[in-house]
C-alpha cells in the first residue's frame, strides 16, 4: 500500500501529524500488511511552505501518480485550496473513490472538496456547514452534512480541523494498516493520556509479533 500526502502551501502541519508520523515510522503497523510507503505529491514539483514554516518539496506530481485500490490519499487543510493549479487532482477524485483509493480531506481540503461537488452526494462533515457554504459557493450536499468529528462514507473520509486525532483514527480503521486492538489502545492513550493504554498498546505490538 502507498500513502500520497497532498502538500500545498499554508497547510496545516498539525491536521495530518498523527497520520505522518505513524505511517512513517511504521512502529505501530500491523507487521503482516508489509511497509507503508509515505510520498509526498503536489500539483507541481515546486517545494511549498507549510504553516508552521516547514519547507516541504514534493517526490512527485500527482499527474504522473499511478494510484491503485487500496492506496490513500491524504489532504491537509490549508488556505490555499481554492487556487486553480488543485483543479485537476480535483477533478479526477470521483474516479479514485470509485476505484478504491481512500480519499481522507480535513478542515480546508472539505471546503476544495464541496465546491468540486464531491460532497453533494455523499455523507460527510466538516469545520460546520455554514463554514462549507461561505467557502464553497458551489455547494450542494447540506443533506447529506453530519455534525460529526469525522464522517466515513465508502473511501472517502472527511473530518473538521478540530478532530486531527478521530481523523486519524478513521483513516487508519478505513485502511486497515493498524490491528483493531493497537489501534483501540493507540487512539485511548492519545485521547486520555492514561498509562494503562500505553501498556495495552505495548501489549498489542509484542502479541502481533508473536
Amino acid at each position: 500500500m502507498r500513502a500520497y500526502l497532498y502538500v500545498l502551501d499554508t497547510l496545516a502541519d498539525w491536521e495530518v501529524g498523527y497520520l505522518t508520523a505513524e505511517l512513517h515510522s511504521g512502529r505501530y503497523l500491523d507487521p503482516g500488511r508489509g511497509k507503508v510507503e509515505l510520498v509526498r505529491i503536489g500539483a507541481t514539483s515546486e517545494s511549498v511552505t507549510t504553516m508552521g514554516g516547514l519547507r516541504i518539496v514534493p517526490e512527485a506530481c500527482f499527474a504522473d501518480i499511478a494510484f491503485a485500490a487500496g492506496d490513500l490519499l491524504l489532504l491537509p487543510g490549508a488556505d490555499t485550496w481554492q487556487e486553480r493549479a488543485h483543479g485537476a487532482m480535483l477533478t479526477a477524485l470521483p474516479s479514485l473513490l470509485e476505484a478504491g483509493v481512500v480519499v481522507a480531506a480535513i478542515c480546508g481540503a472539505t471546503t476544495a472538496l464541496a465546491s468540486a461537488g464531491i460532497l453533494d452526494h455523499r455523507d460527510h462533515t466538516s469545520n460546520d456547514a455554514s463554514f462549507l457554504r461561505m467557502f464553497s459557493p458551489g455547494y450542494h450536499g447540506a443533506e447529506r452534512y453530519q455534525e460529526r468529528p469525522v464522517v466515513v462514507d465508502g473511501t472517502l473520509i472527511t473530518a473538521s480541523g478540530l478532530a486531527p486525532l478521530e481523523f486519524a483514527e478513521a483513516v487508519f480503521r478505513t485502511t486497515g494498516v493498524m490491528r483493531r486492538v493497537t489501534l483501540d489502545a493507540w487512539y485511548q492513550l492519545h485521547k486520555t493520556g492514561a498509562p494503562r493504554f500505553f501498556h495495552a498498546l505495548m501489549e498489542s505490538m509484542a502479541a502481533g509479533a508473536g
